[in-house]
C-alpha cells in the first residue's frame, strides 16, 4: 500500500517541488498540501496521512506547535520536519514536540524519500548536523535530571530492555545491537517495542532523549547516528 503523505510549507513553489518528488514514487502518494500549521492540523484530521512533511517557520501556527498538536492525538502520523534553518532550538523543540525526524531542505531528493520511508516504519532519522547538535547539547554538562534509580517508569523495564534502551540511545541500529548482545534482530525489535510501550514513547528519538535526560547513557562522539 502507498504511504499517504501530507506536505506542509508556506512557500508554494517549495511545497509543489516536494509534492512532485514524493508523488513520483510508486510507494507514496501525496494526499494533501498545507501552507501553514493550522491547515496542517486540520488536514491531518481529515486525510489521516501516514507521514507529514512539516516546515518549521510558517504563519498563523508554526511547524513546532502544529507537530505538538498532531502528535498529541490518537493514531498520530509520523512527522518529518524539514527546515532551511539548522538551529539548536529547532532541533530540540521539534524532537520534543514529537517529530520522528529532522532534515534540512537542501537534502538530496533520495534522502528525503528514504527519510519518509524510515519514519513511516517507526524508526527515526536526523540530519548529521542535527545529530551532532543533539549529542553536543547533552555532552556539554552533567544531566540535571533525577537519578535513574528513582524514576518509576524505568522500573517497569526488564534488565534486557534497559540494556537495549541504553544501546539505542548510544546510536546503534537494531542489527548493531543484535551483534553486540549476541541475539537476533527480531529479539532486539521486540525489546525496543516493549521499551516504547512501557515508557509511553513514540519512537527511538524520544527514547534517546529520555535516556539522555535521565543520565542513563552518555553521548557518543560527534558523527554518531540515532
Amino acid at each position: 500500500m502507498s504511504l499517504k503523505v501530507l506536505v506542509v510549507d508556506d512557500q508554494g513553489i517549495v511545497r509543489a517541488g516536494f509534492a512532485a518528488v514524493i508523488d513520483a514514487e510508486d510507494d507514496m502518494t501525496v494526499v494533501g498540501e498545507a501552507a501553514d500549521g493550522a491547515a496542517a492540523v486540520r488536514l491531518t484530521e481529515e486525510l489521516a496521512p501516514d507521514v507529514v512533511v512539516m516546515d518549521v517557520r510558517m504563519p498563523e501556527l508554526d511547524g513546532i506547535a502544529a507537530t505538538r498538536i498532531i502528535t498529541g492525538r490518537e493514531n498520530a502520523p509520523r512527522i518529518l520536519v524539514l527546515t532551511t534553518f539548522d538551529l539548536d532550538a529547532y532541533v530540540f523543540d521539534a524532537l520534543r514536540a514529537g517529530a520522528s525526524g529532522f532534515l534540512l531542505k537542501d537534502v538530496h531528493p533520495d534522502e528525503l524519500l528514504q527519510g519518509i520511508r524510515v519514519v513511516a516504519s517507526g524508526e527515526s532519522v536526523l540530519a548529521p548536523s542535527a545529530t551532532r547538535r543533539l549529542i553536543g547539547h547533552y555532552a556539554s554538562g552533567p544531566s540535571a535530571a533525577a537519578p535513574v534509580g528513582s524514576t518509576p517508569d524505568l522500573d517497569r523495564l526488564t534488565g534486557s530492555q534497559r540494556t537495549v534502551l541504553t544501546l539505542v540511545a548510544s546510536g546503534l541500529t537494531n542489527a548493531e545491537i543484535a551483534e553486540h548482545l549476541g541475539i537476533t534482530v527480531g529479539t532486539v525489535k521486540s525489546h525496543v517495542n516493549a521499551v516504547l510501550r512501557k515508557l509511553g514513547l513514540r519512537d527511538r528519538v524520544q527514547a534517546t532523549i529520555l535516556a539522555y535526560d535521565l543520565g542513563l547513557t552518555r553521548p557518543n562522539p560527534p558523527g554518531a547516528h540515532l
